[in-house]
């Protein structure tokens, strides 16, 4: 049975802790020089309807670092986006490749894909879920906290596709998590009460910034407006007014809590330049390993 990377929610703690010592693991041969053709001779194909920096550049890198063959598509130059139905480019493309990895819009797109795909389908964001970067921010965590257990971590922001997949890493590996959202942009109904169900206690949400960050081990921010939400900028400029992740608020945390940011930032709005270049800040760690657990996902995921 073909197994795709979705949501987090389609995969056991145990599976994922397997897949973050393999990206460590990867990240070791790769800083040492040491060859991982895991995907020697494969091709995967990289679709991308919504625009992109580092998920583009990561999972190219990374396919070239297994030994495969990344195959870069738009929806501006594919059929996709000129209205062919999705399960037949499903068909088509596992005929061709041996992945397929999708950044878009709705998450009933990259649904669809996999349903219809006889090859692996990794899910590189979507409106509702950003797997990857959750892993790569655990990736981090483990780096400079050791374990990501016993840990306080605090969300600062809207309740956009990164507050909902760390909703559900919270509920799957088991630590706590408190959600600062304003009013009216809280995080998917749905996945929380999947969450409250799966992990009853761990998972709190407030509109108060201060009361999520107090005593937090980890801080993680995000863009007040998501791609797609530009027209919303203005409004929510004041809607997120307070919710600056800047020195004041940081000094409520414990004296040695890092900092996320899944990138890019407007600097002076979710988070300041200060916190983003200080000593805190672990932003370019948490970059970097999109790369290895990205690869590490692959090589798990195609055979």
């Amino acid at each position: 049975m073909t197994r795709h990377f979705l949501a987090l929610h389609d995969y056991t703690k145990d599976e994922l802790d397997a897949m973050l010592l393999l990206a460590a693991d990867l990240k070791s041969k790769q800083k040492n020089g040491i060859p991982h053709k895991l995907l020697d001779g494969k091709t995967v194909a990289l679709i991308f309807e919504k625009a992109s920096t580092r998920t583009r550049v990561s999972f190219e890198v990374g396919v070239f670092q297994l030994g495969g063959h990344g195959l870069f598509m738009s929806s501006g130059t594919s059929q996709m986006g000129r209205g062919e139905p999705i399960k037949d480019s499903a068909r088509v493309m596992a005929r061709y490749c041996d992945g397929v990895m999708i950044r878009t819009f709705g998450q009933e797109i990259v649904d669809e894909f996999a349903k219809y795909s006889g090859v692996p389908v990794i899910n590189g964001l979507t409106d509702l879920f950003h797997p990857c970067q959750i892993m790569a921010d655990l990736q981090t965590v483990i780096e400079h906290k050791k374990s990501y257990e016993g840990l306080t971590f605090a969300w600062v922001g809207d309740g956009n596709n990164m507050s909902n997949t760390w909703i559900e890493a919270a509920a799957i590996f088991g630590f706590k998590l408190r959600l600062a959202c304003p009013a009216g942009y809280e995080p998917d109904s749905k996945v929380m009460a999947w969450a409250q169900t799966k992990a009853p206690g761990l998972i709190s949400l407030t509109t108060d910034p201060k009361a999520a960050v107090s005593g937090a081990d980890v801080i993680n921010t995000d863009v007040w407006a998501s791609m797609g939400q530009e027209s919303e900028q203005k409004e929510r400029e004041k809607a997120f007014a307070g919710y600056c992740l800047d020195d004041a608020l940081l000094a409520l945390a414990k004296p040695d809590a890092i900092v996320l940011h899944c990138l890019p930032a407007h600097r002076g709005e979710e988070i300041s330049d200060s916190v983003i270049e200080g000593k805190h800040s672990v932003v370019w760690d948490e970059a970097e390993n999109r790369l290895h657990i990205q690869k590490a996902i692959m090589a798990t995921l195609i055979k």
